[in-house]
Order: structure tokens, then sequence, then C-alpha cells
């Protein structure tokens, strides 16, 4: 795809989320895109490997929240760098650390770093129930973001330990998770957090999404996250 049939494409999308962001950003985006499709020949990276799906489900889903975060931020299994590497991208001034437990993940994220000359940004091979009890890291965050990671119970205890009180979650789902929410609520009680809001929205006519906002009231027990996989194999009730 040509860049300025990628940059009209891009700005009709953002144009349906009513969203706008500059010529450099849209131009980084590119070589985002370039980058992914050319690493995911050799390596999978992700499913998605249309252009057009690209634009849609990777860029444009993670550029929705942008308006929601500023200051430091944490992406928790951010995989090829999503939504992370996108709000970087057309934030500069985001703080962003993204992790993944898959190094392959973190080696593509760290050579599109470094190609698109991003700055004030980490990405780390690590588990978040590891990170989370390094005092550099835990309750360090104004935000912390997740995409189609786990669960609710399992991904708020993935989370909220490294937000600080008064800080948010935001947890971007697909459609119809009332109950996986209703399940979760205890044990977001549990780690210190309030399910702030819950907002269903549509990122193209035929996609729908959900956001839930986790507000972190007090701080989390040190006993959380547990280690071991604990929180994906017995999720807090």
């Amino acid at each position: 795809m040509e860049y300025n049939e990628f940059k009209n494409i891009v700005l009709e999308d953002l144009k349906y989320i009513n969203k706008e962001i500059k010529e450099e950003s849209i131009n980084k985006l590119y070589l985002f895109m370039n980058n992914l499709i050319e690493w995911n020949k050799n390596i999978n990276l992700t499913a998605i490997k249309d252009e057009r799906e690209i634009i849609l489900k990777h860029f444009i889903d993670s550029i929705y929240i942008s308006d929601l975060i500023k200051g430091k931020v944490l992406d928790i299994g951010s995989g090829a760098g999503f939504p992370g590497l996108p709000l970087k991208i057309i934030d500069e001034n985001l703080e962003l650390v993204s992790i993944d437990s898959v190094n392959k993940k973190i080696n593509f994220q760290l050579d599109t770093i470094k190609k698109l000359e991003l700055k004030n940004i980490e990405a780390l091979h690590i588990r978040a129930e590891e990170l989370a009890h390094d005092n550099k890291y835990r309750e360090k965050f104004d935000f912390v973001v997740s995409r189609a990671v786990a669960n609710l119970s399992t991904l708020s205890e993935y989370m909220i330990p490294f937000v600080k009180v008064g800080g948010k979650c935001i947890c971007l789902k697909g459609p119809n998770c009332e109950e996986e929410i209703n399940d979760a609520k205890n044990a977001i009680r549990l780690l210190g957090g309030r399910i702030d809001s819950v907002k269903e929205y549509k990122i193209s006519e035929e996609i729908d999404r959900t956001i839930v906002i986790i507000s972190k009231e007090k701080n989390t027990n040190i006993l959380y996250p547990r280690g071991q996989g604990k929180p994906s194999k017995n999720p807090l009730k």
C-alpha cells in the first residue's frame, strides 16, 4: 500500500471515531505497519496480516482511547505493541513502558522504536506478575492499559498493582462482556479498585468494542499479583 492511500484510509477511519492526528504521526504509523508486515513474514506476531485490517483493528482500535490517558503509562501484554505504540506515536509526551512475556514480540517492538526514533519508552520482556513486585514499577503509573489479554478478574490482578492511588486501568474488551464484568467486581475491590465506567462503542459500522475503566482507590496488598500463573489458573473471586 502506497503512503497516500494509507493516509486517506487512516483519515477516514479517524473521522468515524472523531479523532485527528498530525501528519508526522500518520507517517510513523505507516512505517510501523510496514515493519510489522515485514517481520510477520518470518515471525508470527499477529494473526491480522491484511493492511486494511491492521489500520482498523490495530491502529484505530488503539487510538480510540487516546483522550483517556496521559502521563506515565504501562501497557501489559502488549504483543506487537498494541495499544501502547500507536498511543505513543500520536502523543510523544507519554512516558510509556510496554511489557510482554514473549521475547520475539518485544524484539519487534524494540526494532520499531528504534526505526521510528521514539523517545521516553521502555519495552521489556517480562511477566506482569514478576514486574509488579519491583518497587521501581509497583504503584508508579498514572494509567495501565491492556487489550484482549485475559478475562477481567485475571487482568485486574495483573493491572491494578501497577497503578498509583488515584490512577486508572483502561481495559479494552470486545462486545457482550457484562457477565465477565460482574464476575470481576469482587476481585477488583479486593485489589483496591472500583469499576468507574463501562462504555460500549464502535470503531467501524461492523466492529463493536467495550472499554472498562477501573479507578484505584487504595493500595494493593503486597500479596498480589500472585505468581506461578495463579491469576489465570485460579482467578480471584
